[in-house]
């Protein structure tokens, strides 16, 4: 039952501030408003007009973090984000993925994993992060990466054909 009044109040957020711009203060209002309901919030949360946010209650956020227009966070299970990190334009952060049952991925029991974005790190425009990604501190997730792995050293991580690291 939380949940579900959690998934209304999230709703309910996004429904009133939709229409005011997306000026420091209105986000920093929006960010607080959100944060009220999260497990845990840092100070100077700034979240855009449009960025969907589901599963306040499994989502930390540390002080200072910014989240562009079009962001969907879905925290399925525990997302922590820490201090000083941005997430960019059309930028997903998803918590849970599909398991195959029965040769369809419909009705298959959901795969759910925690996801840890650390200090100072910066996700572009673009990009999916997929359950059980950890992202190490003043790391850069280049434009339209999908990245599900556990990284473990600073640096930019961008796609090819397959993921690249750049220290």
């Amino acid at each position: 039952m939380k949940h579900k009044l959690l998934l209304l109040y999230s709703w309910l957020i996004r429904t009133l501030f939709f229409l005011f711009p997306d000026i420091p203060f209105i986000m920093r209002t929006r960010g607080f408003f959100y944060s009220l309901a999260m497990k845990k919030s840092g100070k100077n949360l700034q979240i855009a007009s449009s960025s969907v946010l589901k599963g306040l209650e499994n989502l930390s956020v540390g002080n200072n973090c910014f989240f562009a227009i079009n962001t969907i966070i879905s925290a399925s299970t525990y997302i922590t984000i820490e201090d000083e990190v941005m997430v960019g334009y059309a930028s997903i952060i998803e918590s849970g993925n599909h398991t195959l049952e029965n040769s369809s991925y419909r009705f298959g029991p959901p795969k759910r994993e925690p996801i840890i974005i650390h200090f100072g790190s910066w996700i572009g425009a673009n990009c999916t992060i997929l359950a059980g990604a950890i992202i190490p501190p003043s790391s850069c997730i280049a434009a339209g990466t999908s990245l599900g792995n556990k990284l473990s050293k600073p640096g930019i991580y961008y796609r090819k054909s397959s993921l690249q690291h750049k220290e």
